[in-house]
């Protein structure tokens, strides 16, 4: 069975879970941003079976009304703060600079589930990170009570909906304080067709954010590559 083949059974297994009795119940996500990122989530969330809730500055504009249409299902769109109301998790898919604060303005996260998809980096010449830390800790130091789980910035949007896309499997490294929070995150990035791969505590998405700098390099190099972590057996 080629690789492509094992990424589509294994999302095809995770819908069939879904729908039975006693297994993964349906969350409300948040989606704070409706560009590309944002979008590809949101539709990929919503095709799990996931309420949907985009959070845009202008829900009224046709291209969010059209996003909303793409997505299906109970989509829908209001504003950045509205969105995160009832939400169980809150994915920021928003420019990495102004992530923490657009956070802040988001009011009471306590207990929700924050996806960090975000990258703050400096692209004169060489790439490199804008901060010493990262913007996953910077946000859960925004957001104290918060589970914020570093995931899907390694990867283009096109590939978050064809995995297939890049031959082979796709990683996502997980980095956050909440096991509880990443193992949920994990659901979803395994419904999507791509392997999660848990590295950690919330201090670790420096390093998270790092390989998204070694990526652009080995673009800009002409020498592209994507993310495969190969698990082991061995401890």
């Amino acid at each position: 069975m080629s690789a492509g083949s094992c990424l589509l059974s294994i999302r095809s297994l995770f819908l069939l879970l879904l729908m039975l009795p006693g297994t993964v119940l349906a969350e409300r996500i948040a989606i704070i941003g409706t560009g590309d990122v944002g979008s590809a989530l949101g539709i990929e969330f919503a095709a799990l079976g996931h309420d949907i809730v985009y959070g845009s500055r202008d829900p009224s504009r046709n291209e969010v009304k059209t996003l909303v249409e793409r997505t299906g299902g109970t989509a829908s769109a209001t504003t950045q703060a509205k969105s995160v109301i009832d939400a169980d998790i809150v994915v920021l898919a928003v420019p990495g600079s102004l992530a923490v604060a657009i956070v802040e303005g988001l009011g009471d996260m306590s207990g929700k589930i924050i996806i960090d998809p975000t990258n703050h980096y400096i692209r004169d010449g060489v790439p490199r990170l804008a901060t010493e830390t990262s913007n996953g800790e910077s946000i859960q130091a925004a957001a104290p009570d918060a589970h914020v789980v570093k995931a899907f910035n390694t990867l283009s949007w096109r590939q978050m909906v064809d995995p297939d896309s890049s031959g082979g499997p796709v990683s996502i490294p997980l980095a956050g304080n909440s096991a509880e929070a990443k193992a949920k995150v994990a659901e979803l990035v395994a419904g999507m067709g791509l392997e999660p791969v848990d590295v950690g505590p919330i201090r670790n998405a420096r390093h998270v954010e790092g390989m998204l700098v070694l990526w652009i390099q080995a673009r800009v190099n002409g020498d592209p590559f994507d993310y495969h972590l190969r698990k082991t057996d061995s401890q």
